[in-house]
């Protein structure tokens, strides 16, 4: 709807004499009723045919299907997802932009000393899609078994733990690892996840917190050694592989997660829709089925003003994790 047109409803009912919480009412209809009235963006901070971008495309074909207009997926890697989430901040807040977020989003408010957006503040937060196991794996060469040999072994000797990059969920989580068991190890970041993997199966690193997906044929095929799960439930795609909190670690429970985002300001109508068709398409069996395929547990519950008390607990969790154990990153 044009501004001029928006200006002329909303005279129409003062001329009327409605009351302002009708005029309210109906402002959450102009912003919501017909919404999408056009193709939407969907954005992935990653490139493609990664865990996200699967979701992604997923969302956006029943997305599709149930509003009957277009959502495309657009891939905007680099700058550990700032360049995207940047974008999405300086987007029109109309609801024809939309994001799918990852965990980083709550640690960059502590990770980074600058941003060119506010994490707490620039976004609205839409639906939380998921939460990301992730898995303790170990080089078969190590001489470990379990979770307590891995840490007797990290008191008598150093090592070394790979990670996707300086900041990502697989630092964090062997961050909190180390503080709460009180071993130290040395971080070795790579430039993703699957050179640290193909490191790790060579044994210039030992240990790693890792996504089940990429780690999951490693795993089968007994190239890598899984000796614990971050979640405090156990993850059903690998049977017999304890959580860290059953497994010499009482507490531990870190998981990444996926949720949708949009810019700050979007009407609170659009952000309530989209959050009811997300939730809907995520109770689908296919999409439940698809996602844990992946190593995803779906969530797909809740409502945007949970998800905003769920975020601001991350940050402050994250943020504690990360100046604990002098985590830095300035670009």
């Amino acid at each position: 709807m044009t501004a001029g047109r928006l200006a002329l409803s909303r005279r129409a009912l003062l001329a009327a004499g409605l009351p302002a919480i009708a005029l309210g009412a109906a402002r959450a209809q102009i912003g919501g009723e017909n919404y999408p009235e056009r193709q939407v963006s969907f954005i992935v901070p990653f490139a493609p045919a990664g865990g996200t971008d699967i979701l992604t495309r997923l969302l956006a074909q029943k997305l599709e299907a149930r509003l009957g207009k277009s959502f495309v997926v657009e891939n905007r890697p680099g700058a550990g997802t700032i360049l995207a989430t940047n974008y999405l901040a300086k987007s029109p807040p109309d609801g024809y932009t939309i994001m799918m977020a990852v965990s980083s989003l709550a640690a960059d408010v502590t990770l980074y000393k600058s941003l060119p957006y506010d994490p707490g503040k620039d976004f609205a937060l839409v639906a939380l899609i998921a939460r990301v196991p992730f898995v303790l794996v170990v080089s078969p060469s190590l001489p470990v078994n379990n979770v307590e040999d891995l840490i007797k072994l990290a008191k008598q000797r150093t090592l070394g733990y790979g990670s996707g990059g300086v900041g990502a969920f697989h630092h964090l989580a062997a961050a909190l690892f180390s503080s709460m068991t009180g071993i130290k190890m040395t971080h070795v970041p790579y430039r993703g996840t699957a050179p640290a993997l193909n490191d790790l199966m060579a044994g210039y690193i030992q240990v790693m917190f890792t996504d089940y997906g990429p780690a999951a044929p490693l795993i089968s095929s007994g190239k890598l050694r899984a000796l614990a799960v971050t979640t405090k439930k156990p993850f059903a795609m690998l049977p017999g592989v304890p959580p860290l909190a059953d497994a010499g670690v009482p507490g531990f429970d870190a998981a990444a997660w996926q949720g949708v985002i949009a810019p700050s300001q979007t009407p609170p109508a659009i952000v309530a829709k989209l959050n009811g068709e997300l939730n809907a398409a995520v109770a689908m069996n296919d999409v439940r089925t698809r996602m844990r395929d992946i190593g995803m547990l779906p969530v797909g519950t809740g409502s945007p003003e949970e998800l905003a008390q769920f975020f601001q607990s991350e940050i402050v969790r994250w943020g504690k994790v990360v100046q604990d154990a002098g985590i830095a990153r300035s670009e």
